[in-house]
Formats: structure tokens, sequence, C-alpha cells
């Protein structure tokens, strides 16, 4: 038998507290390399104050453990761009310092054809589909290990919803990365994630979806009325 890798994050008992507001109380999982783990739970809960903690963003107790020399791209939740700010994709990729080739490569990753014409684009003209796809090959363009992904289809059209999760999926498997993300679509948790972390301030579960997503485990997250959570979860044989 080969052993488990070794972990490539480790977190135990992550408390943030901002503002006195406890945000995140004694959280503890693991993470290996390559996997997806879908972050779930209700507004509120500090998904993304999690991921604040894990980037070194805001303070925080316990103990947050990357395997050494991690390196980690970083896509936020919004990323809004003003109407008149003149600033191509070209330049938007300068600002990161990677070489010209890498840029065309990840644009190319990201499912552009004409990466030429994509970058001669002013960034505040692009869709929502375009532009999150734009911050993806900026996340990726430096050859991270690690992809954390705040709600990546938030502003997208839900044309594009599909086509991007399918995109994380493939550069997943691709670049061999371990991938973080938060979303609220539990039909995508079941079909892309690995382990899923359901979180309320503490983490109440975390483990392969299918196993840890029980009827119990989704009312202790969303309440009763999990509306579109329960329509999404698979029948029981």
């Amino acid at each position: 038998m080969t052993e488990n890798p070794s972990p490539i994050l480790e977190v135990k008992n992550l408390t943030v507290e901002l503002h006195h507001h406890s945000i995140l109380e004694n959280l503890s999982f693991t993470i290996s390399p390559g996997e997806t783990v879908a972050v779930i739970g209700p507004n509120g809960a500090g998904k993304t104050v999690l991921f604040k903690a894990l980037l070194g963003l805001i303070p925080h107790s316990g103990q947050i453990s990357w395997a050494p020399d991690t390196r980690i791209g970083y896509v936020p939740q919004r990323f809004s761009v003003e109407p008149d700010l003149p600033l191509n994709v070209s330049e938007f990729f300068r600002l990161k310092n990677v070489p010209k080739s890498r840029v065309k490569d990840a644009l190319g990753c990201v499912g552009f054809t004409d990466t030429a014409s994509v970058l001669r684009q002013n960034l505040s003209y692009l869709s929502g589909g375009q532009l999150q796809r734009v911050l993806i090959a900026w996340a990726i363009s430096d050859h991270p290990q690690v992809l954390l992904f705040d709600e990546p289809t938030t502003g997208v059209d839900i044309s594009a919803e599909e086509s991007i999760y399918n995109l994380l999926h493939r550069l997943g498997q691709q670049e061999h990365l371990t991938i973080l993300i938060i979303s609220h679509e539990l039909q995508v948790v079941y079909r892309y994630a690995t382990n899923v972390l359901c979180l309320n301030k503490s983490g109440l579960c975390f483990g392969p979806p299918h196993q840890t997503l029980t009827s119990q485990t989704l009312k202790q997250l969303f309440g009763e009325d999990t509306g579109i959570y329960t329509h999404q979860h698979p029948h029981d044989h």
C-alpha cells in the first residue's frame, strides 16, 4: 500500500474574531494534495473569512500550516471594474510581472482562442464570464499549487456558469491543483468536490459529499426550509 501524501494544508483550532464578534471558532481540517474541497454554509457562516485567514490577510488564533513553499492563487468573490478604468487585459497582467508566454498559456488554458485579441480588450468591456476567466488565468499564471475560489460564478450569467465549473475541474486535473471553492450550489459540490467542509462559524462536518451531506446536516446548516439545496440532494436508494 502507498502511504498517504503529506497534507498540503492543516488547520487546527482556527478562531477568528472581528470587532469583538466571533466569526470562526475552533475550526480544524486537513487537505491532501490534488483534492477539490467545497466550503458550504449559510450567509455569515465565515466562509470568506476562512479564505482570508488562510491567505494570512486577517489576524487569527490557532494553527494554519501550509506545506513548505506552497504557491496559492486566489479569485475573490467580487472584482468590480469601473466603467471608465483605462486598463486592458495585457496591462492588468503586467501588474503581476509574469512572462508574456505564460500569460498567453494561461489565457489559452481558460478557453480563450484568440489571446492577442483578448489582451487588447479593456477590462471594463468584458462580460461577466470573460472577466471571470481572465481572473482565473491571472490566478494560474504563476503556476500555483493551490487555487482558492470564492463563489466563482457570482455575477456570471447562467450559460457561463457551467463552463466556469467545468473549467475549474479540468484545470485541477491538468495542472494537478488543490482547489478550495466556496459554493452555494450543491449540484456543483456533488459533481466536483472530493470533500466538503460544512461551515457555520464552527465546522459542522468534513468528508465526501455523498456521505457527509445528510438531510440532518443540511437542516443544521440552512434550517428547515433548505429550498434549493434539498431538491439537488441525490435520492436515497
